[in-house]
């Protein structure tokens, strides 16, 4: 107990100092299809994740409590696994992040599931000041009887690459300054939208009596994910790097889902809109033509942008649409459903406007493709399909 106070006590030291210093139904054959079957298991593990997960498993019992954060898109796909040993002995909360991404009718029968299983389980928008308060407030509660004969409390945030952690670690920072203001001046957490941007443990401190500091952490995977399937969801939703995956199969897995789902079948409406919105009308003119026509207004309409982006979308959406519609073949049939996938391409790429003589005309399909995806265009969506109640939870 010595030992471990002391330890304890060296962590919030380095603490310290560094604060000063600044329902899905696709399919589970989709991951063996023709275009992955040469990628073999999936292998993102830079030095740096190694060494994080090392330091993150000497954090970890040293932690009260842990906030284990996950992408509400992919509960399931977005644990680690290596660290769920150790979580299943630590009080902790699972927080499903990316809430607004996520298919909100499909969030309940995540939370029985976790529930189910004795696990508290909570949707969250780390870029939601109310969001957040509700997360604190939970933890709080599940603290209450070790603050009370407790000193000083860790709270530690994990989970793996680009779920959020960093995002949430900055506005808990927010409210962690709103209540105690006269605090020390605390230093940020890099937010990219890229993995791998949080690269070492660094600590915060946001309350007082007791002294409660949050240990933000590293997005450390496994060293290998031989389900494929499990990594091309982690690769859609950004917790791996498009290149290591390779742009191109992501975006064929991605239209697979889509497939299977029927999803395009919901955009029937915009196959054969006729649009007599004026604004509408603008939308599809040359960006030449919506500059002349803005500039004739006694105050420019600077919506060019959003037009743009917003007629894009209509178009990715009408055209696979119309691509699903008109398929004769059989989702069911890995060959037919590969077939389509590249029709379903080539058609995108007169969408998206991408010249056709262009050398990575494909590459430039799938990155436009992903965005739109990625950042809630296409509509939210859950990747991972809702176990049996009887399933065991991570």
């Amino acid at each position: 107990q010595r030992e471990r106070e002391s330890e304890r006590e060296r962590v919030c030291v380095c603490v310290g100092e560094r604060d000063m210093g600044g329902g899905g139904a696709a399919k589970g054959w989709l991951g063996q299809m023709g275009f992955t079957k040469s990628g073999g298991s999936i292998n993102w593990y830079p030095g740096h994740m190694a060494a994080a997960t090392r330091a993150i498993r000497q954090r970890l019992k040293l932690s009260d409590f842990v906030i284990e954060v996950r992408d509400a898109r992919i509960p399931l796909s977005s644990a680690n696994e290596d660290l769920q040993p150790m979580l299943s002995g630590k009080r902790r909360v699972i927080a499903l992040n990316k809430q607004d991404l996520a298919n909100r009718n499909l969030m309940h029968k995540w939370i029985s599931y976790f529930n189910s299983h004795k696990q508290e389980c909570l949707p969250i928008n780390a870029h939601s000041r109310s969001s957040v308060h509700k997360l604190l407030d939970l933890v709080e509660f599940k603290l209450k009887e070790v603050m009370a004969r407790e000193p000083t409390l860790l709270v530690m945030v994990l989970g793996v690459p680009n779920v959020g952690k960093s995002a949430l670690i900055n506005s808990i920072h927010q409210i962690a300054l709103s209540r105690f203001p006269v605090q020390e001046k605390l230093k940020k957490a890099r937010v990219g939208p890229l993995p791998g941007v949080t690269q070492d443990i660094a600590g915060f401190k946001i309350a007082h009596r007791p002294s409660v500091y949050v240990l933000d952490s590293p997005g450390v995977l496994v060293p290998s994910i031989p389900d494929i399937e499990t990594g091309l969801k982690l690769a859609l939703a950004g917790s791996v790097k498009d290149s290591v995956v390779g742009e191109e199969r992501i975006a064929q897995y991605l239209l697979a889902v889509l497939n299977t789902r029927g999803t395009p079948l919901q955009w029937k409406h915009l196959v054969d809109r006729e649009s007599k919105d004026p604004d509408h009308e603008l939308e599809h003119k040359p960006e030449s033509v919506i500059k002349d026509l803005q500039n004739k207004g006694k105050k420019p309409r600077n919506k060019s942008n959003a037009y743009r982006v917003q007629d894009m979308v209509s178009e990715v959406q009408r055209t696979l649409c119309i691509t699903l519609s008109e398929f004769s073949g059989s989702l069911e049939d890995e060959s037919d459903l590969e077939i389509l996938i590249e029709h379903q391409f080539e058609a995108l790429q007169k969408a998206l406007k991408i010249p056709h003589k262009a050398s990575e005309a494909r590459i430039m399909v799938s990155k436009k493709f992903l965005t739109l995806f990625r950042t809630g265009k296409l509509g939210p969506v859950i990747l991972d399909d809702v176990p049996d109640a009887s399933d065991s939870v991570s």
